[in-house]
């Protein structure tokens, strides 16, 4: 059983995971209007994936006799500067929430919550793979700097990735 406190930390982690994915489904949708059909791929799955992190905290919270709430989501921004900017943003999200997890962490610890706190491992480990998967991205976009054919070599890439690509490009 959750304690009231546990319950609450993972409904709000639960509508961080729902923000996320919707941020980024308005970064894909934005990239596709550019032409940027690799960029838009990529973050649509992107978009899903956290998607999936909210649904698997929501079933967990419900598992534990909790109730997993679903969250009000505000609108994310329309438009983006630039490809670069975007993965700046990832980055910086990503942390944020890499942050956020480690709070929770920390209540399961102070809660004695050892299950939720075995449960939230999954999501330790995969915050190190996002915030390097955004990382090696950015490294890669200052490599092109503002050379239009490096981006559209970079977006090509993007899209030609499989997602067992993209799985074994985050666990490097």
């Amino acid at each position: 059983m959750l304690s009231p406190k546990i319950e609450n930390a993972l409904n709000q982690q639960i509508e961080l995971e729902g923000s996320s994915s919707q941020y980024y489904l308005a970064m894909a949708s934005w990239a596709e209007t550019q032409g940027l059909n690799g960029v838009a791929q990529f973050l649509f799955t992107h978009a899903d994936e956290e998607r999936m992190h909210m649904l698997k905290l929501m079933k967990f919270v419900n598992e534990r006799g909790g109730h997993g709430v679903v969250p009000t989501l505000k609108a994310p921004p329309k438009t983006f500067k630039s490809v670069q900017a975007i993965f700046e943003q990832i980055l910086k999200h990503e942390i944020l929430v890499s942050s956020e997890i480690n709070n929770l962490v920390e209540i399961c610890l102070k809660e004695r919550d050892y299950t939720t706190h075995n449960f939230l491992q999954w999501y330790v480990s995969e915050q190190i793979e996002e915030e390097a998967l955004a990382r090696r991205i950015l490294d890669k976009l200052k490599l092109i700097g503002g050379e239009r054919g490096g981006l559209y070599l970079f977006d090509r890439d993007l899209e030609g990735m499989t997602g067992t690509e993209k799985a074994a490009d985050t666990a490097k």
